[in-house]
């Protein structure tokens, strides 16, 4: 997605502000990475184990149709997979050099361990709804730590600047982009994005997540395939290119824009706002799934990091770099991944780019609103105000297609702050339950099961009110 916070980073006034965030983030992941024994290392094996268990239909006890473990990872590398990762890649390395590139590596191992905990405690505290499960940190602000305040707070901010704002930012993109490459007149653009969005969200979680399902594979493929071909093709280079990656970072060669400290800034900027760990928002997607252990879906979002960064991100700076183009003066952002793959490819580089847009603008789209819904539903479940929230994203859909939205950004970037500094806080304080729970799916591994979650399988565990205990005689969720 967009990189949220680039103009409270760029604006002097708010840089004590921006590095007191970056610094949080940072010291948790680290934390957590060691509390968890490098999880994200250590288990991600399992990770894909339980990617393929995931698939399919599922059912809870109660025989009702429920989200898979692999739709709610998708609903949430929805979201966060945006126009943010072709175009703030871009920018990061033209900004900051290649030397970027690792920091961006570096940042998404660390967060991984994060999006692991917060996810982890997100499935722990779910409640049920008539779709299945809700949750996210609303909920486990209210349910373990007793602070519904924090609850109510963090749903107000992630309901307005996800549901609302960004997505009008993405809409914006789409039908620039539309515009630009196949003359599209905006406002047809925005009747169409109206409509299908309306066929979506009006589905419900069920039909969100199916069209996630089907989005996010294709399009996350497709764009490695293209970006993969152009690897292939300049495979003599590489080398030099992974090379110039690593001393740039660390300053022994002068990138472009500056050397160690930009570089470092630039990358850890993209790894962390690009793939959301710690932000408080893929909870809300990782609560949705039936699964027979909490860490299961933490392990499987924790790989949406490695998706989003190490793969996705990862792909448009290596042809950024290979291409040479980061060096041409006055090229930044979308622009930038343009050149870079038509030069590459040929002109139809430039519709693929357009495609790619409207597919991670969209699938942004549709994750960002369910997002809003699971803490319009934690506010008030009442079905009219449902409605009204559902009628306001298409009005700022519709919005963003025809405005400028450089108004509303700055402000949304500083309430996303307040939302991720809110939702640190709150796993700093639980993070020992997942480490918990970590370690009752490691024992139940070592002995062979597949392993199996109890609300008292943690000693002192209250409010998990999803999860059986081992007296109950009640099939498992």
């Amino acid at each position: 997605m967009f990189d949220f916070l680039n103009s409270i980073i760029s604006t002097g006034n708010n840089i004590l502000w921006s590095y007191v965030l970056i610094g949080m983030l940072l010291v948790l992941g680290v934390y957590f990475t060691l509390k968890t024994k490098f999880v994200q290392i250590k288990l991600l094996g399992d990770t894909f184990k339980v990617l393929g268990e995931g698939t399919g239909s599922v059912e809870n006890e109660d025989g009702q149709k429920g989200i898979s473990a692999f739709q709610a990872f998708c609903i949430s590398v929805a979201s966060h997979v945006g126009t943010g990762n072709l175009a703030g890649v871009a920018i990061a390395v033209s900004v900051g050099g290649p030397g970027a590139v690792f920091w961006m590596w570096v940042i998404a191992l660390i967060g991984a361990a994060t999006s692991f905990v917060e996810n982890t405690l997100a499935q722990i505290y779910k409640v049920k709804d008539e779709n299945g499960y809700r949750g996210g940190p609303a909920y486990y602000m209210e349910k373990a730590l007793g602070q519904k305040w924090m609850g109510l707070t963090f749903s107000v901010i992630i309901t307005v600047v996800f549901g609302l704002i960004f997505n009008s930012v993405q809409a914006n993109t789409i039908s620039a982009s539309f515009e630009t490459a196949f003359g599209i007149d905006k406002i047809y653009v925005g009747y169409a994005l109206v409509a299908v969005t309306a066929m979506v969200i009006f589905g419900g979680v069920t039909r969100i997540a199916k069209v996630a399902e089907t989005i996010v594979p294709i399009m996350a493929v497709a764009y490695v395939l293209v970006a993969g071909f152009v690897l292939v093709k300049n495979i003599s280079i590489l080398p030099e290119t992974f090379k110039l990656i690593i001393t740039s970072a660390f300053g022994f060669k002068q990138a472009v824009g500056g050397g160690m400290g930009v570089a470092m800034m630039q990358g850890i900027k993209r790894g962390l706002f690009s793939n959301e760990a710690g932000m408080g928002s893929a909870p809300n997607a990782g609560a949705t799934s039936t699964v027979s252990h909490p860490v299961k879906q933490g392990l499987l979002q924790m790989f949406g990091v490695f998706v989003d960064t190490i793969i996705i991100c990862s792909a448009t700076a290596l042809v950024v770099l290979v291409s040479g183009a980061y060096t041409t003066e006055g090229l930044t952002g979308i622009q930038l991944t343009q050149t870079a793959l038509s030069s590459q490819v040929g002109p139809w580089g430039n519709t693929f780019i357009a495609a790619c847009i409207l597919l991670f603008a969209f699938s942004s789209i549709v994750g960002n609103y369910y997002y809003g819904e699971s803490n319009i539903e934690f506010l008030n479940g009442n079905k009219t105000v449902l409605t009204v929230f559902r009628c306001a994203v298409l009005g700022m859909v519709f919005w963003g297609t025809q405005a400028k939205v450089g108004i509303v950004w700055d402000m949304a970037d500083l309430f996303m702050g307040i939302m991720a500094v809110i939702n640190l806080i709150a796993i700093a304080m639980l993070g020992k339950v997942a480490f918990a729970a970590l370690e009752d799916y490691i024992q139940q591994k070592k002995a062979g099961k597949d392993p199996v979650f109890y609300a008292d399988s943690i000693k002192g565990l209250k409010n998990a009110e999803c999860w059986e205990r081992k007296t109950q005689s009640k099939k498992v969720i």
